[in-house]
């Protein structure tokens, strides 16, 4: 499987934002895109998701000008929701109303409840907080609410996953450790990923760079 990028142009009616950029990311691969604030790093990720409409540039909306394809799916004539993109982003929003095992839960899709179940137990197990499903997510710590949203994200099987500097808000003991779990997850599920990013010490081995300028 793997993501296929040709964007032909982002911007709106008072400004071009980025201008033909292309890129292919392979499964269990993670591009690295880094930039300047305002490059257009965040507009490239939701183009992909399908959200950009929602990005504002002024009092216009970003429009979007090329092709997207996963596996060979064409995205953009896809709504978000179908188009199997997993999200990650700075802050890990869980839900303040839902326990840590409740979180996961919601994402796993529909199936027989034991099964559903089962995947929530070894997410939290993988996550190494067990003995924290019950838990509210407001008692955890940083990292841990970091890895219940990174597990959050892979429960609901994306064919892709979108990370837009998940480990900003990290001290740099847990950055190096959420960084690396965080990278071997995505290889595990063998899906292609894009990083977003303005620390070069965030880029995976042997991963592919693209700098916006």
């Amino acid at each position: 499987m793997s993501l296929n990028v040709h964007i032909q142009q982002i911007g709106s009616a008072q400004r071009v934002l980025l201008r033909e950029l292309r890129f292919e990311v392979a499964s269990g691969q993670i591009l690295t895109l880094m930039g300047a604030s305002g490059s257009g790093k965040s507009s490239v990720l939701a183009a992909i998701a399908g959200t950009l409409h929602s990005v504002a540039e002024g009092a216009q909306a970003l429009r979007f000008d090329g092709t997207i394809t996963l596996d060979g799916t064409d995205l953009t004539q896809l709504p978000t929701a179908r188009r199997g993109i997993g999200l990650l982003f700075q802050d890990p929003l869980l839900f303040a109303h839902m326990t840590v095992a409740e979180n996961l839960l919601f994402a796993v899709p529909p199936g027989p409840r034991a099964q559903r179940q089962a995947a929530v137990h070894q997410a939290l197990q993988d996550a190494e907080l067990a003995s924290y499903g019950e838990r509210d997510p407001a008692t955890l710590s940083g990292g841990q609410r970091a890895r219940v949203a990174l597990m959050r994200a892979l429960l609901a099987q994306p064919r892709a996953l979108l990370l837009d500097e998940p480990f900003s808000k990290l001290d740099a003991t847990l950055r190096d450790q959420f960084r690396a779990f965080v990278f071997d997850h995505i290889r595990a599920q063998n899906i292609p990923a894009v990083l977003v990013t303005h620390d070069a010490a965030d880029i995976a081995d042997a991963a592919q760079v693209l700098e916006l300028k």
